[in-house]
């Protein structure tokens, strides 16, 4: 007798979860992508070894990114040099969804056992544009707390986003950062802008179960992969974040999330300066037991925090309810009530704010 897990999923709900995804692949504006996520519905029903790791699936495909996985590995077969069929799905001339069906299934056949590792790992989609999120919450402490600040990020890949304070942000007519930065950081806003105020960042730290050196050029290659297609301008900044990455390094580490930001609010606050625990896109991959580690150490430093040396949480994560990604902040010592400042663009392209 075989024995099924229980957290096993039939395939119908694994195939509606995957058109989840690629609806909401459309309304981010990536309709090729949306296509190489639906053409992966039929590989269940196929003999390769992807089609029967999506089949079988022993997790929640939408929390997982599972889509996105194979999605990053064709891409970048593609980017590589290994795959020209795909030349026409990615530049957009092949859109029967029937044929990219067909092309996809062969591909996946031919490169089977390479491309069943991207099974293994969570999209790294790490996106310079999700930092204006980042600034814009900072913008809004700066008047609360003051304008000293200190970054610590989990789940940061590659370090793109700790990087930020290399970057220059016009966040509707809100200026921010270096005005000579290679990186400009310019979302679509709607709302008012967010308020103008002094932003020194002083340090920036972060972690990451695998992180990615993007002075490795394979390594930032397989990171490419994960960008979509439609979207040239995430290539463009990612071109800078590897130029500004080669100049200095971003400050990021190896380790738990759970064990790195116990480590980080155990140490002495500095005075004058707030704490600024971030995360962008990353919740949904962390285990429950090591989100509430996070929430426990987080609620006892903020009932340390003083108005000397105030704590914070800056997020941007999607609602699984509404897969809006959402702009929230928490500070101590003034309470823990997240705020809702805005929803943002997956990638950056836009930010909706409140600025409650």
């Amino acid at each position: 007798m075989v024995l099924v897990p229980m957290d096993l999923l039939d395939t119908a709900d694994i195939a509606e979860a995957m058109r989840t995804q690629a609806e909401h692949c459309l309304r981010h504006d990536a309709p090729i992508t949306a296509s190489i996520v639906r053409a992966q519905i039929p590989l269940m029903d196929g003999p390769t070894q992807c089609g029967q790791r999506i089949a079988q699936w022993p997790g929640k495909p939408l929390e997982d990114a599972m889509p996105l996985r194979l999605t990053g590995g064709l891409h970048h077969l593609y980017l590589v040099g290994k795959e020209r069929r795909l030349a026409e799905t990615y530049q957009g001339v092949l859109t029967d969804q029937a044929a990219i069906d067909e092309l996809i299934a062969a591909v996946v056949t031919d490169h089977d056992s390479d491309l069943l590792a991207w099974f293994e790992h969570p999209p790294q989609t790490n996106e310079a544009g999700r930092s204006a999120g980042f600034m814009a919450g900072l913008l809004w402490l700066s008047g609360r707390l003051g304008s000293t600040f200190e970054l610590h990020e989990i789940g940061a890949s590659a370090g793109v986003n700790t990087m930020m304070d290399r970057y220059h942000y016009d966040l509707n007519g809100t200026l921010a950062g270096p005005a000579d930065s290679p990186m400009p950081i310019r979302p679509e806003w709607k709302g008012p802008p967010p308020p103008q105020a002094p932003v020194q960042i002083l340090s920036t730290h972060a972690c990451d179960l695998n992180p990615i050196d993007l002075t490795d050029d394979a390594v930032a290659m397989r990171l490419k992969g994960y960008i979509w297609p439609e979207m040239p301008q995430r290539f463009q900044r990612m071109e800078v974040a590897i130029s500004l990455a080669k100049q200095k390094a971003p400050h990021l580490v190896k380790a738990d999330a759970g064990d790195w930001v116990e480590e980080q609010l155990q140490q002495p606050p500095r005075s004058g300066v707030t704490r600024v625990l971030m995360h962008s896109i990353v919740w949904q991959y962390l285990p429950e037991t090591t989100r509430t580690r996070i929430e426990t150490a987080l609620l006892e430093a903020g009932a340390k925090a003083t108005r000397d040396a105030p704590l914070a949480l800056i997020s941007v994560e999607t609602n699984r309810a509404t897969f809006k990604h959402e702009v929230t902040v928490r500070y101590w010592p003034h309470g823990d009530k997240p705020v809702h400042l805005g929803n943002a663009h997956a990638h950056g392209a836009w930010i909706e704010w409140f600025g409650n």
